[in-house]
């Protein structure tokens, strides 16, 4: 079998070695229900609560708010149903949000405006300010977007929120375990165990557990403290709490590693003609996202794919669509220039070796389709 080099980390991560393996071996002498009445039972729901301290740790927030569900998108779901609550009249969005977030929001009757876009993939910290003293509402704004990596100011746009009394949230999927996030200035924030080498299966949404009552999208059931009904998945919620254990202690190092890969993939890049994205801007250290010089874009793909290479055109969630990622067309790029759009994520068990053959295969593929 053709070796596969990997270079799609922000669509999932690979699992972390040994991790699915242990949690599932353990599963198979500890299977009780965790809403169970026994005592096997309420071993099993100890460990789920054990998860939920171990992320109450790492992030500095009240382990009671953590929510556990199935995916990302229904996290994001939760918690736009849950914010709801705080909104009056209005609320903001940036224009980099993944798709489900938009939806989430329309799902839950949420008014809501979007920021206005700009090339170098931020949101105006000015923009927000003028549109809290104006009409107050909510803000949601993603932390890193999901195909371009660019790293909005969480920190600053907090700052901004508590002052006007209103409260942040955020979409943390490809930040939480790579960079440090400011958790004490969001009100909420979801992220998913895939993300960080945890398997699939389970996503958390977290929110200031106080007087929130019940706010479940799927009801029936007490499970989760009543916010998520639905036996839970347990060897998924305990891998992700190991997952993210491990992610958190090598984020330094590891950023560091790819911080350099990633320097020498966009140099090479430019030298041949390919145009990065947000080249300026605040990025996560694994993302390149840029623009091919040529429209053949299909050929490209199948050419690194044919040579064992995965990359990736954006957002998983709509990669096959073939559409412009709506985040390119809000910076001001055309439909034309969205359509040649590739992303390359690099991460845990990336290897400079396998850069490198990146990097020439790349040239090699383009050659091909320039000869053609």
């Amino acid at each position: 079998m053709k070796k596969i080099r990997y270079f799609d980390y922000n669509a999932t991560h690979p699992p972390l070695p040994g991790l699915l393996s242990s949690v599932v071996e353990e599963y198979e002498n500890d299977f009780y229900n965790p809403s169970g009445p026994t005592r096997f039972s309420l071993k099993r729901q100890g460990r789920i609560e054990e998860a939920r301290k171990v992320l109450g740790s790492l992030t500095g927030k009240d382990p009671k708010g953590f929510v556990f569900c199935s995916t990302g998108t229904e996290a994001n779901y939760l918690m736009a149903t849950w914010a709801k609550r705080f909104v009056k009249t209005t609320a903001y969005v940036s224009p980099y949000e993944h798709s489900s977030f938009y939806q989430a929001l329309e799902n839950a009757n949420v008014p809501y405006g979007v920021l206005e876009g700009h090339s170098s993939g931020l949101v105006s910290l000015s923009e927000i300010e003028k549109n809290l003293k104006e009409n107050p509402g909510p803000v949601f704004i993603v932390h890193a977007a999901n195909e371009s990596g660019v790293v909005q100011p969480l920190r600053e746009i907090g700052e901004i929120c508590h002052k006007a009394g209103q409260k942040l949230f955020s979409d943390v999927m490809q930040s939480f375990g790579k960079l440090d996030i400011p958790f004490s200035h969001l009100a909420g924030f979801t992220f998913s165990g895939h993300k960080i080498g945890a398997g699939l299966g389970t996503a958390v949404t977290w929110f200031e557990p106080e007087g929130t009552g019940t706010v479940g999208i799927f009801r029936g059931g007490n499970q989760e403290n009543g916010f998520r009904a639905g036996t839970e998945n347990s060897p998924s919620i305990l891998a992700l709490a190991k997952a993210a254990e491990i992610q958190f202690s090598q984020m330094r190092s590891k950023n560091e590693k790819l911080l350099r890969f990633r320097n020498r993939i966009e140099t090479f890049l430019e030298s041949i003609g390919i145009q990065i994205v947000a080249k300026s801007s605040p990025r996560l250290p694994s993302t390149t996202f840029c623009l091919l010089p040529t429209e053949d874009l299909d050929f490209f793909m199948m050419g690194m794919e044919e040579k064992g290479f995965a990359l990736s055109t954006g957002s998983s969630c709509k990669s096959r669509s073939r559409e412009p990622a709506p985040s390119l067309l809000s910076m001001g790029f055309s439909k034309e220039e969205a359509l040649r759009a590739v992303r390359i994520s690099t991460g845990t068990f990336t290897t400079e070796e396998e850069v490198e053959e990146l990097l020439a295969t790349i040239r090699i593929v383009l050659d091909s389709i320039r000869n053609c």
